[in-house]
């Protein structure tokens, strides 16, 4: 329990709190059983504990959980963490050692951080967990049933989400940044005309997210003013330099490729003469 030796405590005052690493106390002996972190307020990560287990996840803590009455447990901020999300899991790593090694019976099924450390997935319960995503109804949150049906969000949050993703997964940061051809991880791969047969039928009919509407005569004006004079080629050129130019293909009955042709010999022409 926590009365044993000296606290991992490492908080700067003067800098802003990243997140916290909280804990689950049994009120009757003190016993601290689950150590996490959150960059949220531990109130909300609590109710979001709660909610998980009432929607019957099987792992120790939430078992405890859900047979545990609310009165006989506390939730404690255990450290404030003001560095970074790597310092937070740092922080989540030592508090789990120090409680383990003073005799806590912790249900984390992890030794903490940013990750799953230490938790090996075995084959079975891959597929134990595949079998229970296939079989699972997953209610729609169209119209009413959404959350968000009725409601925008801020200004001030829209302006706070943009500026925790400016740059992420753009230019050098994106880890496929300068790789072409082979070295690229898409390259070579192709999708199956099992799976195409399969995204066309998901899309047809009234499981179109379109079927049967039109836009308004406002939306169309917009979006002629939007593309007014910008090119756009045809379907069919596109297609050819998808198809053709991209990947070095030349077809005998694609006008595009006998256009490019001639090109090529008429630019070979120019340089003979001079």
């Amino acid at each position: 329990m926590i009365e044993h030796g000296a606290e991992p405590q490492r908080v700067d005052l003067g800098a802003p709190v990243v997140g916290r690493v909280y804990g689950f106390r049994s009120k009757a002996s003190g016993e601290f059983r689950y150590v996490g972190q959150t960059m949220k307020s531990v109130k909300r990560r609590h109710r979001e504990h709660l909610q998980v287990a009432r929607s019957g996840r099987k792992t120790p803590f939430y078992d405890w959980l859900r047979v545990t009455a609310s009165d006989e447990y506390e939730v404690v901020v255990l450290e404030p963490v003001t560095w970074s999300r790597e310092a937070l899991g740092d922080a989540e790593i030592a508090w789990i050692t120090y409680l383990r090694a003073t005799g806590d019976r912790l249900l984390n099924l992890s030794a903490g951080g940013l990750g799953p450390t230490g938790v090996a997935w075995t084959d079975e319960r891959r597929l134990a967990l595949a079998e229970r995503n296939r079989l699972r109804q997953v209610p729609l949150m169209q119209g009413e049933a959404n959350p968000m049906w009725g409601r925008r969000h801020s200004e001030a949050q829209k302006a706070r989400w943009s500026a925790l993703r400016k740059g992420q997964n753009s230019g050098t940061e994106n880890p496929n940044y300068g790789k072409f051809g082979p070295a690229h991880p898409s390259f070579g791969h192709s999708v199956s005309e099992a799976t195409r047969a399969q995204l066309s039928e998901q899309k047809q009919g009234e499981r179109n997210p379109n079927f049967g509407k039109r836009a308004s005569l406002e939306t169309r004006a917009r979006m002629s003013a939007t593309r007014r004079g910008r090119p756009m080629p045809s379907s069919v050129r596109n297609a050819h330099t998808r198809h053709h130019t991209n990947k070095g293909v030349v077809s005998d009955t694609c006008r595009h490729c006998a256009e490019d042709a001639q090109v090529r010999a008429q630019d070979a022409g120019k340089k003979g003469n001079q």
